[in-house]
């Protein structure tokens, strides 16, 4: 069971080095470029970069909350949960909304952005599945709850699509996937690798990280639309 444990807990954080490889590769190899090449990386960007990391900072710090009390308290296990839940649902319709300005933008931009957050989210969910068996409620239900709040990410795709040419993916979108995504890989995922510090662990997360950013940089070379 230990080893099990080890061998689980091994793949997770391989799994964050390559999310944050693919994260930071698709903002410096395709959200900054796209910025770049319609005109739009100006102050406003710069802003909008800036609101995109404080919006996904404001939801970090919800999710610590809820964490910290969920340790700290008993009596309170359901709040909690309907907390975990909302703060969920919240990041997937964001989340939702990235991954269908991106793919308004082109095929690959969509598609590397859509790479970025999944392998964001696998680990996250399962953290979040724990904290739900950990508030009380049996797995099926728990489940079935975090499998609900995953459906607001189609509800956030389905508010840009219809919303169609009535938004500047490019000049709103982008930049704010941009703050988000260099929020996540530095302020998320990157810590979470510095706690490991065997050389030979250390050397497969870099590994790991550097193929994360390469499947961006080949995705360069798909078909534009």
């Amino acid at each position: 069971m230990v080893i099990k444990q080890r061998f689980i807990k091994n793949i997770l954080i391989f799994m964050v080095s390559f999310a944050a490889g693919a994260m930071l590769g698709d903002v410096f190899l395709h959200l900054l470029p796209e910025l770049a090449e319609e005109g739009d990386f100006n102050l406003g960007s710069s802003f909008l970069i800036l609101a995109g990391i404080v919006i996904f900072f404001i939801l970090e710090k919800i999710i610590h909350w809820r964490h910290c009390h969920l340790t700290a308290t008993k009596e309170h296990t359901h709040p909690l949960a309907f907390m975990n839940l909302v703060g969920d649902a919240v990041h997937n319709f964001i989340d939702g909304t990235l991954i269908a300005g991106s793919f308004m933008l082109s095929t690959p931009v969509g598609i590397a952005t859509t790479i970025a957050v999944i392998l964001h989210e696998i680990p996250q969910e399962m953290g979040d599945f724990g904290v739900l068996l950990h508030s009380g409620m049996k797995p099926k239900r728990a489940l079935m709850f975090n499998f609900l709040s995953a459906l607001t990410a189609i509800a956030g795709a389905l508010l840009i699509l219809t919303l169609g040419q009535n938004i500047d993916v490019t000049g709103i979108i982008v930049p704010i996937t941009i703050g988000g995504f260099l929020y996540i890989a530095n302020a998320d995922l990157i810590p979470e690798l510095h706690k490991e510090t065997k050389i030979s662990q250390s050397l497969i997360q870099l590994l790991t990280f550097t193929i994360g950013v390469g499947i961006m940089f080949l995705l360069l070379f798909l078909p534009v639309h």
